[in-house]
């Protein structure tokens, strides 16, 4: 007791000089910045004795985190991205302090291994990007996701109680978020026009919004599997019925043709035919774009730059969808055509990541352009998988396609091999979640956003802590060969 009660009076009397000397200093040059030092270092320390409540607060953070921009280059998310450094940072010296936490079956996971394949693609598509810094500033983002998402969550994840705090903080925060955006939607009578008003600050806009909300219905539905007592059912039940009421009223399609998505590939998963329905999919688009191709069949999907108009009545924007005349689909199909054109300017190696926005416009058609083709935000092609294949080429398109297909074929093999429930329902539930993000990522660009990145780098550890924790567990008979 006398050496720890000596050990906390040193640490006490640490913090006070480093507080008293970063000070001074700070007051000396007149470099501010300095004063926050010490605060840094109790962080760090604190989340060193603290390492999973600090994982937990991250997840938590995820849907109330904002967009904060220091210039108008360089930008963050807070609190979750210095959270995710925060993490990385203790979790990387974890390692480097007991290398064992990380077991040889885990670096030789053919996830992991595909990840780093698409890691490692991503850094020779910036050694030939035409805006070096901007394709350095996304590999380092890159890094502190894998970091606080993938590697702190598998050293974490070694039994169930971690997982199943980690599901419970991650989904608490999504429902608590939802809540909040009903009750200030409601003075608006929940009307389309003010969806994006309602969610300030914490979402940029409803399709974030609500492609985070569509995320926590499979983690609903796995925790009512789970749940063992009608209280906790009953109050899963209650986040159910937020999070479906702030889905409708969130007015996305995307996140509502996902949901259709989740719920077929259920289905899919249990009867062993997600892996087969995924390369099936692949094959429909491939055909379609080489039809798109012959004869310039694409320009039938040129529109009216006169009649493309944004729609404050949902209504009318749904059936503006339909005959291709709201101006987001229509901003779409120019971007599409545009970033189509853009790839058979450099195939190999592509753009370099994060420079889509700046040599877009050059390659785009008229009878696309639409009034809001200016993009005054930024916004990239919306759709991650021409993304990829525009800024990192082809090979980078076709290594992002293996990671999701070894993703979908993981889900659905652990489903069928472990007989632990637990198990069973993480599979299961971690298959639904990387379908509806395949979704959303069709028509948006989500995957490098906090909100839904952070989900699919946790989709990957919990798939690769299920198939390493069950390894010696009783299995059913089902083969791992397709």
């Amino acid at each position: 007791m006398t050496n720890e009660i000596k050990y906390n009076r040193n640490l006490f009397s640490f913090f006070c000089l480093l507080f008293a000397c970063t000070e001074a200093l700070a007051l000396y040059t007149q470099t501010y910045l300095i004063a926050i030092i010490p605060f840094i270092v109790l962080a760090c320390y604190t989340a060193w004795q603290y390492r999973s409540a600090a994982f937990l607060i991250l997840l938590f953070s995820i849907s109330f985190s904002i967009e904060y921009q220091f210039s108008s280059s360089l930008g963050t998310d807070i609190p979750d991205e210095p959270l995710m450094l925060l993490v990385s940072f203790i979790f990387l010296a974890y390692w480097l302090y007991q290398p064992s936490v990380l077991s040889k079956k885990m670096w030789q996971h053919p996830i992991l291994l595909l990840l780093l394949l698409c890691i490692g693609w991503s850094v020779i598509a910036t050694l030939f990007s035409s805006h070096t810094l901007i394709s350095f500033k996304y590999l380092l983002a890159k890094s502190w996701y894998i970091g606080a998402f993938l590697m702190a969550p598998f050293i974490l994840f070694k039994n169930e109680k971690n997982i199943r705090r980690a599901t419970a903080s991650l989904t608490v925060g999504i429902v608590a978020a939802a809540f909040i955006a009903l009750a200030r939607h409601y003075p608006y009578q929940f009307r389309f026009a003010y969806i994006n008003d309602a969610l300030q600050p914490f979402f940029r806009n409803h399709v974030n919004y609500a492609a985070l909300l569509v995320c926590a219905a499979p983690l609903l539905l796995g925790c009512f599997q789970l749940s063992k007592t009608k209280k906790q059912k009953s109050l899963i039940c209650i986040g159910f019925v937020i999070v479906f009421a702030a889905l409708f009223f969130s007015y996305s399609r995307g996140a509502w043709l996902a949901l259709l998505f989740g719920v077929i590939s259920y289905g899919l998963i249990k009867k062993k035919l997600l892996f087969a329905a995924y390369i099936t999919a692949i094959l429909i688009v491939l055909a379609s774009v080489f039809w798109l191709r012959q004869n310039d069949h694409y320009l039938k999907f040129s529109n009216d730059f006169k009649t493309t108009i944004f729609h404050k009545n949902f209504s009318e924007h749904l059936i503006a969808t339909y005959k291709l005349k709201d101006v987001s689909t229509a901003e779409r199909f120019y971007r599409w055509v545009a970033g189509a054109r853009m790839i058979k300017d450099n195939a190999a190696v592509g753009f370099g990541p994060g420079t889509f926005y700046y040599h877009y416009k050059s390659y785009g058609l008229p009878a696309f352009k639409t009034w809001v083709s200016d993009n005054e935000d930024h916004s990239t092609v919306h759709n991650y998988f021409l993304l990829t294949a525009i800024e990192q080429g082809i090979p980078g398109l076709i290594f992002l396609l293996l990671l999701f297909g070894c993703l979908l074929y993981y889900a659905q093999y652990l489903y069928h091999r472990t007989n632990i429930l637990f198990y069973k329902t993480t599979s299961l539930i971690t298959g639904i979640l990387v379908v509806m993000i395949l979704t959303l990522n069709l028509l948006s660009d989500l995957i490098e956003t906090d909100k839904i990145g952070s989900i699919f780098f946790l989709s990957m550890a919990v798939l690769m802590a299920t198939d390493i924790n069950t390894q010696k567990q009783p299995t059913s008979d089902f083969s791992p060969h397709m």
